[in-house]
């Protein structure tokens, strides 16, 4: 069968992707083990954040492939999709599958949570305040940010996981390349 090459991710998704991959590391890394003093945790969180804005941005204005009306399918799309997921052949879809699509959503809504409880805890300890702490009620910023933002730490690891284990499935059961793509920006497709 013959393939093609087609341009899929313009460089504002790729360095999102890498940078946001490098960021997000980080910030967990430091929240998970120390150290006491969260100075650095807050400056990988402010990154995480400024680079959820600039993709939310992009995801309206951005390239065809970026911009979200041209990857969130409705339900019936998305069952199709699944009933061919186990097929041992490249799906070929240019850009995010509609089962992709949603997990971007996902994540970004996650990443949204983190970093909105992260501005806003107030672990009562006097060094690792959020910034916008004292804008918010003290139940929420004493008691439901660190809370929530634990919790959706436990969550966001575990669409990472979930993540890279879809690539490991694309690459050796359907022999897809999803790595190569976020780096170069092209990938080859089957033509029919």
């Amino acid at each position: 069968m013959k393939t093609r090459v087609v341009k899929v991710w313009d460089p504002v998704v790729r360095s999102f992707h890498w940078l946001l991959v490098l960021a997000f590391a980080a910030a967990w890394g430091l929240g998970e083990w120390g150290p006491n003093q969260m100075t650095w945790h807050f400056y990988f969180g402010y990154t995480v954040g400024a680079l959820v804005v600039i993709r939310l941005i992009w995801g309206f204005v951005g390239t065809r492939n970026a911009r979200f009306a041209n990857f969130l399918y409705g339900p019936g799309k998305v069952v199709e999709y699944l009933r061919h997921l186990p097929d041992r052949s490249p799906s070929n879809w240019v850009g995010h599958n509609p089962l992709g699509g949603w997990s971007v959503l996902v994540m970004l809504g996650l990443l949204i949570v983190q970093v909105v409880t992260g501005l806003t805890a107030d672990p009562k300890d006097y060094i690792n305040v959020g910034p916008l702490a004292g804008y918010v009620p003290e139940s929420f910023s004493v008691d439901l940010a660190p809370q929530i933002h634990e919790i959706v730490s436990t969550l966001l690891l575990i669409v990472v996981v979930v993540h890279i284990g879809a690539i490991v499935f694309y690459k050796r059961w359907k022999g897809e390349n999803l790595v190569k793509p976020m780096i170069t920006g092209k990938k080859e497709v089957e033509e029919e």
